[in-house]
């Protein structure tokens, strides 16, 4: 089964999830982008919509939902996104699409936070996957030479600007057995908007697609 199908399958089970009436946190990447597909053929009407980036938000108009600013809402009631890697804790990586700070505060504010993945997502241990550090761009070489005095190999994503206006260093080789811990100790460097471990904010429920069909929801 390819890879478009097992996240199709997950975009598709995260739906089945989704009540009418509520407000609604939708997330980034290209699973969350199949999940605003799947609800602009369903009839779900919400109470609000907001959006984690602004590659969502243009998906979630042309699929016939209004948006709004997290700061004319409610708290969310679900937040549906995606990850770049997630462990038996359902702590994850997040920020492969740059979106990670607005994907943190989005998460932050919902009662429940559900990601949708296929199977080559989970992990024993995180860190496989380059950890997005978002920086205020004056700060990227402080931030850096920090990355570095902590085990990794920090790499600047040259050219990538967040909707934020700020900038992206991936952060290669590191084996993230504390997840909590280092997400507090990265976010404490001067500079820092925020890194893309989500520990502080885990998921509560994980839609997983496997390649033999088989959904689960752990």
């Amino acid at each position: 089964m390819n890879q478009d199908l097992l996240k199709q399958k997950a975009a598709d089970k995260a739906l089945e999830m989704i009540e009418d009436g509520i407000t609604l946190g939708v997330g980034s990447g290209s699973t969350v982008l199949k999940f605003v597909a799947a609800l602009g053929k369903s009839s779900l009407q919400f109470k609000d919509v907001v959006s984690s980036s602004e590659e969502t938000t243009a998906a979630l108009k042309a699929a016939g939902y209004q948006v709004r600013d997290l700061n004319a809402c409610d708290a969310v009631d679900v937040y549906v996104d995606g990850c770049d890697e997630i462990d038996g804790n359902k702590y994850m990586i997040k920020g492969g699409g740059a979106a990670l700070t607005r994907e943190k505060i989005v998460a932050a504010a919902a009662k429940k936070f559900i990601c949708i993945a296929d199977e080559s997502k989970a992990v024993d241990v995180l860190g496989r996957f380059p950890l997005p550090v978002e920086v205020i761009p004056m700060a990227r070489s402080l931030v850096g030479r920090a990355l570095l005095a902590l085990g990794g190999e920090p790499r600047w994503r040259e050219g990538v600007v967040t909707d934020n206006g700020n900038w992206i260093i991936d952060v290669h080789h590191l084996r993230i057995s504390d997840p909590y811990a280092l997400e507090a100790e990265i976010n404490n460097i001067a500079g820092v908007v925020t890194n893309g471990i989500f520990a502080r904010q885990a998921a509560d429920v994980l839609i997983l697609s496997r390649a033999n069909g088989e959904i689960d929801v752990q």
